[in-house]
């Protein structure tokens, strides 16, 4: 059984006692925000250490009376059926707290900017971009998350062009972080006689909403553009320069969203461009940080096909964890869970090797 670092843990449980009693000592409201919130943060290990702290004491007890001579059989067979219960409970919850002691990714808990683009395939990539578009909106529905359409060109015969979507919530982007990449699709569609199987794609980006804090746009480093929407005809579009163009000059990203408010749009598009200002500066760091980020689950790599929908065998496959189930029909309603937590999971996997590797 792999051990925890004694040490570490401590500092631990002395950082939380230390913050529990700041707080208590009715610090200003912005303070105490700041404390409040890395005691939440610990709150969780804490709990998992200090049940691991009375397993190891209820563990040695055990020990004590099995040695003790003066016992009778009864007991000493009592005494071995908690050693067996414990050393169980103990290395499970050594997994955990090894789990919990892993560096966090600063931007878990923020939102995410959710971008869909049809991709090869045609009509067809279009829809299957919407059926996308629709499978994240009720996941986020299951998980009590508000979903706000940024920006969206309609396709040919429904679905999307392209559609961009802020989600906001506790814990979003720790969720959809490992959607980022190429998403596949094998189906008969309606348009085809034949009945024969057409496979086209979309790419999903998933990016960590920005904060001010966490991303500087200077004045002088944009230009903005106004220029009249191009959607549907009528009076408004024809007569209304409201649509908006931003373009970052240092990377040359360009965002634009062309809604009915000129104002609107240009919060909107800032707030996309932040995100993938944002986003730029992460995989920057995350490469700088691993030269081996690309074989990792989650490297954000947005050419590589991750995952299909097979839809005459009703099973979707994600390819970088070999996992396949068959209840797509489930999946594309929301029901995303299994794949989500078997996807974290590796994550945490390959971290955990990462560590062991270094010890």
């Amino acid at each position: 059984m792999a051990t925890l670092p004694t040490a570490t843990l401590n500092e631990i449980l002395s950082r939380h006692d230390k913050l529990e009693a700041e707080m208590a000592s009715g610090p200003e409201h912005d303070v105490y925000s700041r404390l409040a919130a890395e005691y939440s943060s610990l709150e969780e290990v804490v709990a998992a250490i200090r049940e691991f702290r009375r397993a190891e004491e209820e563990l040695a007890g055990s020990r004590q009376l099995l040695a003790d001579p003066s016992a009778d059989r009864e007991m000493r067979a009592l005494a071995e059926d908690e050693i067996d219960e414990l050393k169980e409970r103990l290395e499970e919850l050594t997994g955990r707290i090894r789990i919990l002691l892993l560096p966090k990714d600063a931007a878990d808990e923020k939102g995410a900017i959710l971008e869909i683009r049809a991709g090869t395939g045609g009509s067809e990539a279009g829809l299957f971009a919407g059926d996308l578009f629709r499978m994240y909106q009720r996941y986020a529905e299951l998980n009590g998350w508000k979903v706000e359409l940024l920006s969206a060109s309609e396709g040919e015969v429904g679905g999307f062009k392209e559609v961009i979507a802020s989600i906001k919530g506790a814990g979003v982007f720790s969720k959809l972080k490992f959607e980022s990449g190429v998403h596949r699709v094998q189906r008969v569609p309606e348009t085809e006689s034949g009945g024969r199987i057409h496979t086209s794609a979309a790419t999903v980006a998933v990016l960590p909403e920005a904060e001010e804090v966490d991303i500087d746009v200077r004045a002088e480093d944009i230009r903005i553009d106004t220029m009249r929407s191009s959607g549907a005809g009528g009076q408004h579009v024809n007569t209304t320069d409201s649509a908006v163009r931003i373009t970052h000059l240092p990377t040359g990203i360009v965002v634009t969203s062309s809604e009915k408010s000129q104002h609107q749009n240009r919060a909107r598009a800032m707030q996309v461009l932040k995100a993938r200002l944002y986003d730029l500066e992460r995989q920057r760091a995350d490469d700088e940080r691993s030269a081996a980020r690309k074989s990792q689950v989650g490297s954000g790599d947005r050419s590589e096909r991750i995952r299909t929908y097979n839809f005459p065998q009703g099973r979707v496959t994600d390819h970088r964890i070999n996992l396949t189930l068959y209840k797509l029909d489930r999946v594309i309603e929301g029901e995303m869970d299994e794949l989500v937590d078997a996807l974290i999971s590796d994550h945490q996997a390959h971290q955990l090797a990462a560590v062991g590797a270094d010890e």
